[in-house]
């Protein structure tokens, strides 16, 4: 009897234990940050321990491990500190939009029983943009419109979301075509730039994710065209046009210079504007970080050597770019897609012996044929970045004022009938920067544009932006308001859809149903787009205009 007693005393005890339960969101994050940095502090230790025994000469050698280990291995480390990683941010980023609702609030001065109501649905959009977390996007929710742009690496379409109707820009990469071409680290600067810019001079993104054989951004559709159609449409711009559209474009680059990241690739093609006809920079496919996930030898070398800062890289300095970042020679400059053995199809026109007007014609009818084929152009690219010496953000000045000096001029200042011949004069700036002299342009124009374009050290900028904005050249611009105000050029847009300034392009097979992967080593590398997918929490309150088509409906209806 007596053990019996004990016995019962003991399972009564065994009930009144409860697991400590944290109750909050928040509280199991805390909790993450524990087990990350307990992770963090194993791989500390074992990496010690393997430099200890090498420093000792000790006899205890760590095992061999084979590619297909190390890769499994890589591949838990990246998704368990992906995982904790993520529940941080997000913790982060919901106190961030908790605390800027009180702040309005409080300049709104509400009443109390306002605020109440305010939280309340606050707190309901939180809740559904947790639900709209837990859902799998996929092509599914949107309907292709109409193909709006081309490139090496797939396509940018006009689709539709089926639930909302709100209009948006998919832009589709080709997997295969990113780990040939050794594209990885490019296509996820370009997808955390979009993530981390949330300000008025970036396009926006909505929603990334992925499927077995392309990777889906889905952005905000500006009808405005881009700056490329625009300089077509124009035979040149005038010095107070110029003027908006170079002080929002510099506006644009610091935005993203402030993030740590360097843009690299600034040209006309990749300056889009908005319905009201502002500029907005976009295309960040080249786009770099200086971080290591955003640098090819990142994912050449991982499997050799991962990495156990994976998690922190958000807090990596910003600095220079050095040779040894990049993996190809001059003549192949992988990163900017120039392949000097190629040349485009057909045949350009010579610019040899031809005055400014003639130029300026040759030039917009190869242009068109440059901004689609895979072999690109030089014409915007800073001598440094050629050099492979070393270079940092002040490469995009120098783009932007080869852009400048298009405006004014009609034709960029290097233009030439092959790459090879607009390498050299890159090279060779100068000895072929000039200025024709049946284009007259200001003193001050001229002067900024030698600003833009000249050594790295000499170039403006290289102090802060503030060198920029205090140039005689922006002497009337109203830089606090330049965005509120209207722009240089207004936009005729008739609808949310309106595709009148971008170019027909045939539709293509980019969205057919994966049947069967050609590419041998192709499944064995989709680890390398993980932790792609993203939504964004202003996605809940999009809306558009136009309802789904009837050709969804139909399509429902079958299925």
């Amino acid at each position: 009897m007596k053990w019996g007693r004990k016995r019962r005393k003991k399972k009564k005890k065994k009930k009144k234990k409860k697991r400590s339960n944290p109750g909050t969101i928040a509280g199991q994050e805390l909790g993450c940050v524990y087990c990350l940095d307990n992770f963090s502090k194993l791989s500390n230790l074992q990496e010690d321990s393997e430099n200890s025994l090498a420093m000792t000469g000790g006899m205890a050698a760590p095992l061999p491990m084979s590619n297909h280990t190390r890769e499994r291995v890589t591949v838990a480390k990246l998704t368990l500190e992906n995982f904790y990683s993520t529940l941080l941010t997000q913790h982060e980023e919901r106190e961030t939009r908790q605390k800027k609702l009180e702040k309005v609030m409080d300049e709104e001065g509400l009443p109390d029983e306002e605020k109440i109501t305010r939280r309340s649905q606050h707190a309901r959009k939180e809740t559904e943009f947790l639900r709209l977390k837990r859902t799998r996007l996929g092509l599914g929710d949107f309907e292709s419109l109409k193909v709006i742009g081309r490139g090496a690496f797939g396509e940018v379409r006009l689709v539709q979301k089926i639930d909302t109707g709100h209009i948006y820009a998919m832009k589709i990469l080709r997997k295969a075509d990113m780990l040939e071409k050794e594209q990885v680290a490019h296509i996820r600067a370009e997808r955390d730039i979009l993530v981390e810019a949330d300000g008025a001079w970036v396009v926006k993104m909505f929603y990334s994710f992925q499927d077995k054989r392309n990777l889906y951004l889905i952005m905000e559709f500006l009808p405005g065209g881009d700056m490329m159609t625009l300089l077509m449409k124009k035979d040149t711009l005038s010095e107070e046009v110029t003027q908006f559209y170079i002080a929002e474009t510099v506006l644009a680059i610091d935005s993203i210079h402030q993030l740590g990241f360097i843009h690299r690739d600034i040209k006309p093609d990749n300056l889009l504007l908005d319905l009201r006809g502002h500029v907005k920079l976009s295309d960040f496919g080249l786009c770099t970080g200086l971080k290591k996930a955003h640098r090819t030898e990142f994912y050449r070398n991982l499997t050799h050597n991962p990495p156990s800062d994976f998690s922190s890289l958000k807090s990596c300095m910003y600095g220079v770019v050095s040779a040894s970042s990049t993996s190809t020679s001059l003549c192949t400059y992988r990163d900017v897609e120039i392949y000097w053995s190629k040349g485009i199809e057909g045949k350009l026109e010579t610019f040899q012996n031809m005055n400014s007007k003639r130029k300026a014609e040759t030039w917009k009818k190869n242009r068109r044929q440059l901004a689609y084929s895979t072999v690109g152009t030089p014409d915007y690219i800073a001598p440094e970045v050629f050099m492979q010496t070393g270079y940092n953000k002040l490469c995009d000045w120098w783009s932007l004022g080869v852009i400048m000096y298009e405006m004014l001029i009609g034709y960029p200042p290097f233009c030439s009938e092959t790459p090879q011949e607009t390498y050299r004069k890159v090279m060779n700036w100068r000895e072929t920067l000039i200025f024709p002299p049946e284009v007259p342009i200001s003193e001050k124009a001229k002067d900024l544009v030698l600003r833009y374009c000249t050594d790295a050290e000499n170039r403006i900028g290289a102090l802060s932006v503030d060198e920029i904005k205090c140039h005689p050249f922006f002497e009337a611009v109203d830089w606090e308001h330049i965005r509120e105000r209207p722009a240089a050029i207004s936009i005729e847009i008739k609808s949310i859809d309106d595709t009148s300034n971008f170019d027909d392009f045939p539709e293509s097979d980019i969205l057919q149903p994966v049947t069967n992967l050609t590419e041998p080593d192709f499944k064995s590398k989709d680890w390398v787009f993980l932790n792609y997918t993203y939504k964004r929490f202003e996605g809940l309150t999009q809306r558009g205009t136009i309802p789904p088509t009837q050709s969804w409906a139909k399509h429902k209806t079958e299925s």
